[in-house]
């Protein structure tokens, strides 16, 4: 049976949301972010800010430059949740198999279904937008890989299907860091052994590949040719948890970060509970005034829930 898998991504979605509750920002260049002046960055922007070059995870402060008319909107997580829970019910009354992968992401497997992935994603999309007024990207491929870029290619508010058996001619002329596991240091790595394009890397030699990435060489050469057999799953078992604080003004003092971090080791620890899951790495992030990150880790002797061993090791991992 030909598999027949569809993506789909809510466009801009804080921002489109905010949109419809708002009609007069639709005009403007906006953005879902926190101030400048509390160290905000941006969590959403409208493609019309985009198109002065702000985008999300961006400094505000940095935005405001790039975009000085932007306007600025408090996120309002709890609408957002509640929109998307809309939007994952019609997905969920359509196909068999939803894979959600974030608040407004997720695959279809319509492979039982005898219409068209075209025809599936078209009448879902204009379901969406005429129940909810939210505009969608989908991409439908027979993987998970294609069809997550095919989205990428038609936004925004875009339709883009690559019939099977032609995954590899389609990916070919689109840029590199577009397939999935190419960041940005693989990307500088590649460029400058002279590949740019997706195409540019299925034609490489795969022993080539191992010398330069080792086990994932040849994951690499597989998925720019367009294959993968990876499953649409329905629960995902998270990999981690975490809590952080972003302070409107910098802390100094030890005794408050210590502070800070007992409250963010006990709002872990209870979502570790609460999921009945244990966990082996404590990792500390800290983000210094200019938006410099530092990561640290350490392995536990066995894995825990519990506040007071997460504690001990993220205490050791601060002063450090």
């Amino acid at each position: 049976m030909r598999r027949k898998i569809l993506h789909v991504d809510l466009d801009a979605f804080f921002c489109s949301v905010e949109a419809l509750l708002d009609p007069a920002l639709a005009s403007r260049p906006f953005a879902v972010g926190g101030r400048p002046d509390e160290r905000g960055v941006i969590s959403s922007a409208s493609y019309a800010a985009r198109a002065w070059g702000v985008r999300s995870a961006m400094p505000t402060a940095q935005a405001l430059r790039l975009c000085p008319e932007l306007v600025l909107v408090r996120a309002r997580h709890h609408v957002y949740g509640d929109y998307s829970e809309r939007v994952m019910a019609i997905l969920r009354e359509a196909a068999p198999v939803v894979e959600q992968l974030s608040i407004d992401e997720a695959f279809l497997d319509v492979s039982d279904d005898a219409r068209s992935g075209t025809a599936i994603a078209a009448t879902l999309k204009a379901e969406i937008r005429e129940s909810h007024g939210l505009p969608t990207s989908w991409g439908i491929a027979s993987n998970k890989l294609v069809a997550k870029i095919a989205t990428e290619v038609g936004k925004p508010d875009g339709l883009v299907a690559v019939p099977q058996g032609e995954e590899a001619a389609f990916l070919a002329p689109l840029p590199v860091q577009m397939l999935w596991g190419v960041g940005p240091k693989t990307t500088q790595i590649l460029v400058a052994e002279g590949i740019a394009a997706i195409g540019d890397l299925a034609g490489w030699p795969p022993d080539r590949l191992t010398a330069l990435f080792g086990e994932r060489g040849p994951e690499l050469a597989s998925s720019a040719l367009g294959v993968d057999s990876r499953r649409v799953v329905a629960e995902h078992q998270p990999k981690s948890l975490s809590a952080e604080r972003t302070f409107a003004r910098d802390i100094r003092a030890r005794q408050a970060l210590e502070a800070v971090l007992v409250e963010l080791v006990g709002e872990v620890g209870q979502r570790l509970r609460e999921q009945e899951l244990v966990g082996a790495t404590v990792r500390l992030k800290l983000r210094w005034s200019d938006f410099t990150t530092i990561l640290r880790q350490a392995s536990l002797p066995q894995p825990t829930s519990l506040d007071q061993e997460i504690l001990a090791a993220a205490r050791s991992l601060l002063r450090a």
